[in-house]
């Protein structure tokens, strides 16, 4: 395998994604965190899409997050997808709703008031309600951990931060979506994906929006 470098943001869930893997099949890689609000030059040049995570391996780079998640997965032994193509295929549609959960979560922290913030919040529970309906067992399809649950993991994380702002029980009710994310947040891959500090940086980022949350949060500091 030829050496591999990951490019990576400090809050970034998406870069959480590629790590999760390489976590879970033991890959050796070197990790580089940059700032994305003063991105190096040699980065521009690296990502056409200017985001990360990006992936050097050898004289190739690879970038989005997903497929560098599925590359990962594909070259070491064994996999993180179900072996059933149809099945598969039902884990990568909810891979790519969560996508969607994780926009409905930069809207919700970016309300700008109270209404906006109310209004956010049942966009965002309704997300939760949608994939509760999917779930079979500890992880979302059972009793084995799949890429999925590393992804949806990503997604738990900002509720770790959130709920000690504020109770917006936003997951209230929901026990399957509970218990899966009380599972996969002991998951050891998932809780080593993002770096120490993680949750420190995510309350300073919250405080410096100037949005709904910042106030509930007591203003900027």
């Amino acid at each position: 395998m030829s050496s591999l470098h990951l490019i990576s943001h400090h809050l970034c869930p998406y870069v959480q994604r590629a790590v999760i893997v390489l976590s879970e099949k033991n890959i050796p890689h070197e990790r580089t965190y940059i700032d994305l609000a003063n991105k190096p030059d040699w980065f521009d040049a690296l990502s056409p899409l200017g985001r990360v995570p990006v992936l050097q391996t050898g004289e190739a780079t690879v970038f989005e997050s997903q497929v560098i998640a599925e590359y990962l997965d594909e070259i070491t032994p064994g996999s993180l997808h179900p072996s059933d193509p149809l099945e598969r295929a039902r884990h990568r549609s909810w891979i790519e709703f969560s996508s969607e959960t994780l926009a409905a979560i930069g809207a919700f922290y970016s309300a700008p008031d109270a209404e906006a913030f109310k209004q956010r919040r049942l966009a965002l529970r309704e997300k939760f309600v949608r994939i509760d309906r999917e779930i079979a067992g500890r992880y979302f399809a059972g009793e084995r951990f799949h890429l999925i649950d590393g992804v949806w993991g990503t997604i738990f994380r900002y509720f770790d931060v959130f709920d000690q702002i504020d109770d917006s029980k936003i997951m209230a009710g929901l026990d399957k979506t509970l218990a899966w994310r009380e599972t996969v947040s002991k998951r050891q891959s998932v809780v080593d994906a993002p770096p120490e500090g993680y949750a420190e940086r995510l309350e300073q980022f919250l405080r410096k929006k100037n949005s709904h949350i910042t106030k509930l949060m007591g203003g900027a500091k």
